[in-house]
């Protein structure tokens, strides 16, 4: 189940690089209704304020994922569920619904009107671009690489043996094979063992 580990981690820190990615990307194009037509441009972390933070966490998710144990690889999984699921949501109203809010702090930093009601009067209208639908695909991945974490946890086996010496796999194996040395001495020490007895 190598494998199933590996999909996991990849697919997880790749859509949380997307959503960094995605943040920076022009996702609204809003025309105001101020007799010359301006068009401003809504980049991904200004309609949906959470987007960057949110994707930096699942890369660093994806990461601790490649090295975690049992019970965190569920808590894990579980998390990029509800991740992407929040995202998800958001991403959709953005990418359908194109809110009023999604664009007004924008509006309100090009015009200094404030106000959602006061910002609404002046948007002649929003499109999107793809980049909302693109990044909503990016979510349901995550959704679903999370609920096959869950599902797979299991049997990915543990990763302790990769980070143990051989010596500590084996205890006297390697200390036959040469010479004791004072780096032996501080890990007997270390173990409560006297090296001068």
């Amino acid at each position: 189940m190598r494998r199933a580990r590996l999909i996991a981690v990849v697919v997880t820190v790749a859509c949380g690089a997307l959503g960094v990615i995605s943040a920076t990307q022009t996702w609204l194009a809003v025309v105001l209704d101020d007799g010359a037509g301006h068009v401003l441009e809504v980049p991904g972390a200004s309609a949906v304020a959470v987007l960057t933070p949110l994707s930096l966490a699942v890369m660093a998710l994806g990461a601790a994922l490649s090295i975690v144990g049992l019970a965190l690889r569920y808590a894990f999984g579980a998390l990029s569920v509800l991740i992407g699921g929040v995202l998800a949501w958001q991403t959709a109203r953005v990418a359908f619904e194109h809110p009023v809010g999604a664009v007004a702090s924008v509006v309100t930093d090009a015009t200094g009107i404030t106000g959602e009601s006061a910002v609404a009067d002046l948007v002649a209208s929003i499109s999107a671009t793809a980049w909302p639908v693109v990044t909503l695909v990016g979510w349901l991945l995550l959704v679903v690489a999370g609920a096959f974490t869950l599902a797979t946890a299991r049997a990915w086996g543990g990763t302790g043996r990769r980070f143990r010496t051989d010596e500590a796999a084996h205890p006297g194996a390697a200390a036959g094979s040469r010479p004791h040395d004072a780096i032996d001495d501080w890990d007997d020490l270390s173990r409560g063992e006297d090296p001068t007895a």
